[in-house]
């Protein structure tokens, strides 16, 4: 395989410094959002007009994370040689980022993070139940479970997948493992990744306390279709 740098179009080019760029710094949310340890989680983004997609490498500080590192690789997962930061091995979940980029074109960005109370509802194996008003807004209902899977080849991403499509959460607690989010695009995976981190610390503590209030099918739908088409249309407000 020649390690001579491939040559892209000037949009796609552009493409990809965004993208580094994008998928470096969206990395310091999983920080400062406290869902991550050490080198461990994840953002991905899709290279828009190419089949690429840009993931953080293996085992780097999230000190040293710079857009000149992030990894550019094609849908199956490889890194492109010849260009900057392929010397390094991907993240130990490319795999999974790149089954999700196959099969689900809608998907721009992908996150994984092992967050402390998403985590603990995925190792009971136990989908989180949509009983307040912030879940039907950015999930439309339950946050649901996909199956135990190991890392080493793309049965995470097929899990994912199979869970995922034709539902509305944008987001999976992989049983025994922790959540993994989807979005249009790396900011909003890393949106979802934030807001199930926050509503599964709440629903816990919620339960703690008592029996929880389950909100009306109806309810959920209405929110949800205000959220989604409604609220925040022409602005940033979703992301």
């Amino acid at each position: 395989m020649s390690n001579e740098a491939p040559v892209f179009s000037a949009e796609v080019d552009v493409a990809i410094r965004t993208v580094r760029e994008d998928v470096s710094r969206l990395h310091s949310e999983l920080v400062r959002n406290g869902l991550v340890v050490w080198t461990g989680g994840n953002v991905s983004g899709r290279v828009p007009g190419a089949d690429l997609f840009v993931i953080k490498p293996s085992g780097v500080s999230y000190d040293d994370l710079t857009p000149e590192n992030m990894i550019l690789c094609d849908l199956d997962g490889a890194a492109i040689p010849g260009t900057a930061g392929s010397e390094r091995s991907p993240s130990s979940d490319t795999a999974a980022h790149a089954y999700v980029y196959r099969h689900m074109p809608e998907v721009g960005g992908v996150v994984h993070t092992h967050s402390t109370y998403a985590v603990a509802w995925a190792a009971r194996g136990e989908e989180i139940p949509c009983v307040i008003t912030a879940m039907a807004d950015e999930f439309g209902g339950p946050i649901p479970v996909g199956p135990f899977a190991i890392i080493g080849d793309d049965s995470i991403g097929r899990g994912i997948v199979e869970t995922l499509s034709g539902h509305r959460s944008r987001a999976v607690l992989m049983q025994n493992h922790g959540p993994f989010t989807i979005g249009v695009d790396a900011k909003d995976a890393v949106k979802a990744a934030v807001m199930v981190e926050d509503v599964a610390r709440t629903v816990h503590l919620a339960r703690e306390a008592g029996p929880v209030i389950p909100l009306p099918q109806t309810a959920i739908d209405r929110l949800f279709d205000r959220y989604q088409n409604v609220y925040g249309q022409n602005s940033d407000a979703r992301r």
